[in-house]
């Protein structure tokens, strides 16, 4: 597998939901997908159903609350693929209601600290460690999961369209990622690599509940549009399918 020349894609949290939906349009796109997983034991279930399906899919133990599992992806990756075209950061958490109203003057510092470690610090660290095997590729793409509820911008307007939707700890956590990605793709802009943040929707899933608008088979279009960039697309921008959002 050391001589794969064809391209090859990770996507955390990849064995259920929006993440097992991108994984899946990512290999219909001729991709051999990693499926990132807490659960090795799901992932591996996850990734042969797509074998099944005739598309190329593995599994690798990840679990953004164990920082040691950053190693376990890279040593996997580079000894199979000794590259990494696609990197989508799709693994988060939220531990509060998402319409509950604004619980910023209460909510607790435990949830805020561990929100922020799966959903910024640990991508983070992942997407640094990674970095050398991306560069590798010939056109490397970094998809950061984020949200519209990362949007400062229409939380401060006065009929934001996004107002019940004040769970502070999964918004600003989301917000830095927004920032990070702009930092980032800064820091990598003379390379062949372009890094986006990219809004799903609100989608039909365990995190958005069963009244979300968007069906699950739909969730994976905006990471699809961003991980097959052409070479003199965007970077730096926070998008939902092809339309540009307010930071």
């Amino acid at each position: 597998m050391s001589a794969n020349t064809a391209k090859v894609a990770l996507v955390t949290g990849a064995n259920r939901g929006i993440g097992l939906e991108t994984a899946r349009g990512l290999a219909e796109l001729g991709m051999t997908v990693i499926i990132g997983a807490r659960d090795l034991a799901k992932g591996n279930a996850a990734a042969a159903a797509l074998r099944e399906q005739g598309l190329q899919a593995v599994a690798v133990h990840y679990d953004a609350d164990d920082s040691k599992t950053i190693t376990t992806v890279y040593d996997y990756i580079a000894a199979q693929f000794g590259k990494l075209d696609v990197l989508v950061n799709n693994a988060g958490i939220s531990e509060e209601q998402l319409m509950g109203g604004n619980n910023s003057a209460d909510v607790a510092l435990d949830a805020v600290r561990h929100t922020f470690e799966v959903n910024l610090f640990a991508v983070i660290a992942l997407t640094q460690r990674l970095l050398p095997l991306i560069r590798k590729a010939e056109a490397g793409r970094i998809v950061n999961l984020s949200s519209i509820l990362g949007s400062l911008t229409l939380h401060s307007m006065a009929d934001s369209p996004i107002a019940p939707a004040k769970s502070f700890a999964y918004n600003t956590s989301k917000t830095a990622l927004n920032g990070w990605t702009v930092h980032l793709a800064d820091a990598l802009r003379d390379t062949n690599i372009k890094v986006n943040s990219a809004h799903p929707g609100w989608v039909k899933t365990e995190l958005g509940g069963e009244h979300a608008p968007m069906e699950l088979v739909d969730s994976n279009k905006t990471s699809l549009f961003l991980a097959t960039l052409p070479a003199d697309g965007v970077t730096g921008g926070f998008f939902h399918e092809h339309a540009t959002l307010p930071w």
